[in-house]
This record gives C-alpha cells, structure tokens and sequence, in this order.
C-alpha cells in the first residue's frame, strides 16, 4: 500500500481539435496485481503529437509513454516491487502466444495494441500526468528497475533506444557497409549513437539544422552534411558514387520517403521509421525499387524481446542519453513544450515533460 496519496493530481488532458489543457483529474486506482508510479518524467514522442496534431484518437486522453518514477502503490499480488522502487515502463507488452508473437512481429499482436499504462480515461500511456496506473500484464514483463545513480531523465530513453534497437536488428546492417540516417532529431541521433556503438565506421547524417549536424558528428557521423544538394555530394563521393547501403528515414516530411530511395545504392535498404500516419503519402516507381533490387520496409515501436538491452545501454553513463535533452518542462507549460516539440528551433532536440515542478 501507498501511503499519503492526493485524491487528484494534475496532467496535460488531450481535449479534442488539437487542444491540450493542464487540469486536475482524479488520481487513478489501481487493482490487483497492478502498480500506481509517481511519475518524475516523461518525454515528448513525436507518435504522441502525431495524434494530437492530426486528431487520431478520440478524446479525452491523457498522452505520454516514455514514463520513469516511483513506486506509490503496489496491487496485491505485485509481486517484487515496493513503495519506492525506481523504474520505468513500457506502455504495449503482447501475448507471446499469438501466431504474431511466434514470429516476432510484436507489434501487430492484439494485446500490444493495448495500452496498458494510463493516467485516467481511455488508456494512452499517460506520462503527462503527476501518476500512472500500471496494468498487471505491464508490471508482470514491462517494467524495468532504474539502478541507483542513474536519473528518471536518462531512463526515459529506455523505451525509444527499445524502438531504435528493434529497427537496427531489421536492417542487419554489416560493419563493412555504408548508413545514411535522414533526420538528425532525438530518434535520429539515437540511431547515430547505437550505430557507432556497434562499431559502424561508414555512418553519414544529414539535416537541415546545424547545431544538429555538429552533434551528430560528436556522437558518431563519420560525415554530416546539410539537407539537400550538400548531402547528396556529400554521400555520393563517400560511397563511390553508389548510394548508401542502408538508408533510415528518421524523419517525417513531404518527398523525405523518395530522398531516401535516391540516396541509397541499387540493392540497398531503406527502413522507414517516422512515417507513422495514415495520413503520410509518398510515391515511388518500380524502377527504382524492382529492377534495382531495392527493399523498402518499415519499423515501428519497440521489441519486448529487446527490453532488458535497451536498459543496459542506457544505463551506461558513456551512452548520450541526457546529451539530447535540451528542454524540460513542468505541466503548466506543456502547450510550450509540445510546440517546441512540434517545431523545433536551434538548439531544440529532446523535450521533456516533469510533473511534479
């Protein structure tokens, strides 16, 4: 049991027509077998503004998966876990029965598409909120502990580094062969960063901003060039003219799909991991993708099967997980926030959301 607990907290409520307001809501209940998590910190995942930006979901909602706290309240039958345990959650975990499961493909099994993680309402994550109820399914195989001296905000990449890592396992790509990753936001020099961890040698970056280009540098691109003409010279003279071997579109804009097929070689790969929406179109001829050999394939969510490696990697302090992080905000400021999110400006890159400030 938890003791002390508020009757009502406060948290960032997605009210419909793009429109979030900071309310106080009830603070939630849990059952047996479930936890209550004091939530210290939470990011701001571009999935999550997807839905609020373009109206996915009905509302209310309460938003937020990247969560790390402390345990407030423990369900009868939750077994190892005690009021103050650090850790962090994930928000989907699957069955590990269905014919999805047996093939790995976790993130089209039935109950990974629901959410177990919520702050109130129809469940979302909930993040954006002082407290979180976690499901029994979702404390039994998705929750990791938050060692001692490491910070709520490091551990809140343990769930996008999962995501990173899931897509990296797709593209099998080999220490002798050519990464072009296409985006250098937060999900994009993660990739850079786990990339040079595993020893890539040929790891090229491109964007738009600069401040984003001299830290993608700094994390591991052996090269990072300017968006456009600067990174299509760029590449084609380190790669002999080819393209590269593997191209990772990490982020979402018109024609970005496209840019990507051109930049990689004949035969490459081009893993798609932003392009989240039904609303995200783009057009690519059989040429390009048939008589020249090309695999387009996608990447999406995190892999529980990845759970406890994604943990170790970002408990390593010489990981550069809070190298990212540029804003913090409290509840009372998450419209500032989730614009900055949104539109980011120099010196933008992870903004996240502390409830309790």
């Amino acid at each position: 049991m938890g003791l002390g607990l508020p009757g009502g907290m406060r948290a960032a409520v997605y009210r419909g027509n793009r429109t979030v307001a900071t309310e106080t809501v009830p603070v939630p209940r849990i059952g047996p077998g479930e936890l209550l998590v004091r939530v210290d910190c939470c990011g701001i995942c571009h999935t999550d503004l997807k839905k609020i930006e373009h109206d996915l979901l009905p509302a209310p909602r309460i938003f937020g998966h990247e969560t790390a706290g402390t345990v407030a309240e423990v369900g009868a039958g939750a077994a190892g876990f005690a009021v103050g345990d650090r850790i962090c959650v994930f928000h989907h975990i699957p069955c590990f029965g269905c014919y999805y499961c047996r093939h790995r493909d976790y993130a089209q099994c039935a109950t990974y598409k629901k959410v177990g993680v919520t702050a109130g309402f129809e469940p979302a994550g909930g993040g954006f909120a002082q407290y979180v109820r976690v499901m029994d399914w979702i404390v039994r195989r998705g929750v990791e502990r938050v060692p001692d001296g490491v910070s709520f905000e490091r551990a809140t990449f343990v769930e996008p580094v999962n995501t990173c890592l899931k897509g990296l396992a797709k593209c099998a790509v080999r220490h002798d062969e050519s990464v072009l990753v296409i985006g250098q936001g937060p999900i994009g020099l993660l990739f850079t960063a786990l990339l040079r961890r595993r020893g890539v040698d040929r790891l090229y970056a491109t964007d738009r901003m600069t401040d984003r280009l001299e830290l993608s540098r700094k994390v591991g691109a052996a090269a990072a060039w300017q968006a456009g003409g600067e990174a299509e010279q760029g590449l084609l003279a380190a790669t002999g003219g080819r393209g590269a071997d593997v191209v990772i579109v990490a982020a979402s804009a018109p024609g970005i799909v496209e840019l990507g097929v051109s930049l990689s070689r004949p035969g490459g790969r081009v893993m798609l991991f932003a392009q989240t929406s039904a609303e995200e179109r783009f057009t690519l001829d059989g040429k390009n993708v048939c008589a020249e050999d090309r695999t387009v394939f996608g990447s999406y969510s995190a892999c529980a099967d990845l759970q406890g490696e994604s943990a170790e990697t970002v408990w390593d302090p010489a990981f550069p997980a809070e190298t990212l992080v540029s804003h913090r905000f409290g509840l009372d400021r998450f419209a500032e926030g989730m614009e900055v999110a949104k539109r980011p400006r120099a010196g933008a890159l992870k903004i996240l959301v502390r409830p309790q400030g």
